[in-house]
């Protein structure tokens, strides 16, 4: 029987695991204001969706995907928008302090390059790789992606391989990433 989570059990799963949510969010899309938004996007739809009550229902798995696909779009809605940010974040590099500027224009443009890389690999690579970069175990990327766990090892490690290709193919190999 589906039917929707009881304000208690909502505001337990909400506990638990908002802040991951958020970080994995934040990680996609760079900045804790927009994840914190997406974040909120996920947990509405948990609350309005239909879910099965049985204690075999992934949950966890259910929000990690839906968190993922809202992330790299985005994702990609920005990459869109990117020639505008690019011209914004030259004229922006040049008002930036001299003791700190250089650490922060490097930063900021390593994150623009991974960012720009992830939304042009396949979606369920970029999501892999995002999971796996906030930390997640191969048993949590497994349930939230719905692949077996013995081939996680083996899609991270192409998923690493398409991401690496790609950065090179837009940036060159000047950079190790």
């Amino acid at each position: 029987m589906s039917e929707q989570f009881s304000l208690e059990e909502f505001e337990a799963l909400f506990v638990r695991y908002y802040p991951r949510i958020v970080g994995t969010l934040r990680r996609i899309v760079g900045d804790y204001g927009r994840a914190e938004d997406l974040a909120s996007e996920v947990f509405l739809k948990l609350y309005l969706r239909p879910f099965p009550q049985d204690p075999d229902a992934n949950v966890a798995g259910w929000l990690y995907r839906t968190a993922m696909n809202l992330g790299i779009d985005a994702l990609r809605a920005t990459a869109r928008r990117n020639s505008f940010e690019q011209a914004a974040s030259r004229d922006s590099k040049h008002h930036e302090t001299a003791e700190n500027g250089l650490d922060q224009i490097v930063r900021s443009e390593r994150a623009q390059r991974v960012r720009a890389v992830l939304a042009e690999i396949k979606p369920a690579q970029a999501q892999l790789l995002l999971l796996r970069a906030s930390g997640h175990s191969y048993k949590e990327l497994s349930a939230a992606l719905q692949i077996a766990p013995a081939s996680v090892g083996t899609l991270l490690v192409r998923a690493e391989a398409a991401f690496e290709k790609r950065y090179r193919e837009l940036f060159g190999s000047e950079e190790a990433v």
